[in-house]
């Protein structure tokens, strides 16, 4: 198993302190090279996974975002389970007072969805 494959097997969200947990501000962060698979054919499937959120007491450490989001390559799941579980994954650890998701998955067989959760 190379370096990296063994990164991205062992990785877990990690949550940093807050800097500034008595302001209200904005994190956006876009990871455009997602990629998971097609629960029913197996087939790849891509898209951009966009994070929105006002944080509260913590912030995501984004190389643990990035390896995390790196672990469904290799799954097989639906659109809408996984942007749903990386939206519950993200709610559960940093506890934001604000949480929008997106799931913008490439069009395949001429069907393009958008998934949108938010808190």
């Amino acid at each position: 198993m190379k370096y990296g494959e063994e990164a991205i097997e062992k990785a877990k969200l990690e949550a940093w302190d807050n800097p500034y947990p008595d302001r209200d501000y904005k994190i956006e962060v876009s990871f455009h090279e997602f990629t998971c698979l097609c629960p029913r054919s197996g087939y790849p499937d891509f898209a951009a996974i966009f994070i929105t959120y006002i944080p509260d007491k913590y912030v995501v450490e984004l190389k643990s975002l990035k390896l995390y989001l790196n672990k469904y390559r290799n799954q097989h799941i639906s659109h809408e389970s996984v942007t749903n579980k990386i939206f519950d994954d993200l709610k559960n650890i940093l506890k934001p007072r604000k949480l929008d998701v997106v799931g913008d998955f490439n069009a395949r067989g001429n069907v393009k969805t958008v998934i949108r959760v938010s808190l």
